[in-house]
Order: structure tokens, then C-alpha cells, then sequence
């Protein structure tokens, strides 16, 4: 295997070892029906903002499924894809603002503010993205534990909001201080 193809290989797998090392490490709450206000999308998000949407993707649904043999909570089988790996692999959706990553490496680019907008960009769009599978996930199934009178779409935005917003406002604030140093020290090919 060529060393074009085998380098973001290694950093996919490392990446998805990262995740699962952040998911117990950097846990500063559990919610009752699942969900935690961790770091653990931070190491898929800057894996896509490096090589891309596809990388990110196929990274992020293996963490999903990583992440489900580590605290599984599973009530259908249809939940288990939108809450791990669609979930996850939607983090790839970050690998959008990599033009902006791309932008940073031209001659006599203003370098970190290209690539600290590229992963706050990046870690939005990647963050909304899990969260609207989350939020599918919560109003189909998990419907029965909003309280009585609470329109199910407004408890299960409310629900996942509650731990992906926290978690992500961490992950964007660390990805705009990784990705810059990360991509100097390491850059991608253009």
C-alpha cells in the first residue's frame, strides 16, 4: 500500500481510538436516556476538516459503532443506527469547511485565522448534523419519556440540545486551537 493511501488510514483509525479514549476521559455528564457532555466528537471532527467528508464519515460511523459496544442503550434496531453510526458519521460532515483548510495552504494566506474559521465552521456544521439524527432518534423513540403535556419535538430538542450544545461549543473552541497547529506542523495535501 502506497503511502498516499495508508497515512489517512492511520489517522482514521487513530482518530476513532481517540474518540474512544475522550469518551470516558472528558465525560462531564451523563444524561438518564443516554447522551454526555464529553470531547468526544473532536478527534472526528478534525479528521474531516483534514481529509475530507468522506474520511470523516466512514471514521465517524465506526466510532458510532465503537461507542455502542462501549455504553450500548439500544431500544430498537432503527435507534440503533440514528444514535451511533449515523450520528457519528454525520460528525463528517464538518469535512465541508475544508476548502477553507485548502485556502490556508496557498502562498501568502493569513493561515490560522483561515483554519481556526474552518474548524468552528466545520465543528457547527458537523454538530448539527448529530444532532438532527439525535433529534429524529428522540422524537420517534424516546417519546414516551417526555413529560405529559410537552410536545415530543420540543422534548427531544430540548434533550439533545441540552448535551450536544455544551459538547460542542467545547469541540469548536478546541478544533480552532488543534486544527491551526495540526495543519502547520502536519498539513494535508492541497
Amino acid at each position: 500500500m502506497n503511502r498516499s493511501r495508508l497515512v489517512p488510514l492511520v489517522e482514521a483509525a487513530l482518530t476513532i481510538a481517540l474518540a474512544a479514549v475522550l469518551h470516558f476521559a472528558s465525560r462531564l455528564w451523563q444524561m438518564p436516556a443516554g447522551g454526555t457532555i464529553s470531547l468526544e466528537m473532536l478527534p472526528v471532527i478534525v479528521l474531516a476538516l483534514r481529509r475530507g467528508v468522506v474520511i470523516g464519515v466512514v471514521a465517524g460511523a465506526l466510532f458510532g459503532v465503537v461507542d455502542l459496544f462501549l455504553e450500548p442503550y439500544v431500544v430498537h434496531w432503527v435507534q440503533f443506527f440514528l444514535d451511533y453510526p449515523i450520528a457519528f458519521g454525520a460528525l463528517g460532515v464538518a469535512g465541508l469547511a475544508r476548502p477553507l483548510v485548502r485556502r490556508a495552504q496557498k502562498p501568502g494566506a493569513r493561515r490560522v485565522p483561515w483554519l481556526a474559521a474552518a474548524a468552528v465552521l466545520g465543528s457547527l456544521l458537523g454538530g448539527a448534523a448529530r444532532f438532527a439524527s439525535h433529534f429524529v432518534s428522540g422524537a420517534v423513540f424516546f417519546a414516551s419519556n417526555a413529560p405529559k403535556g410537552q410536545p415530543v419535538l420540543i422534548y427531544s430538542a430540548v434533550y439533545n440540545a441540552s448535551y450536544l450544545v455544551p459538547s460542542l461549543i467545547a469541540c469548536a473552541l478546541l478544533a480552532a486551537l488543534v486544527v491551526p497547529v495540526l495543519q502547520i506542523a502536519l498539513p494535508t495535501e492541497a
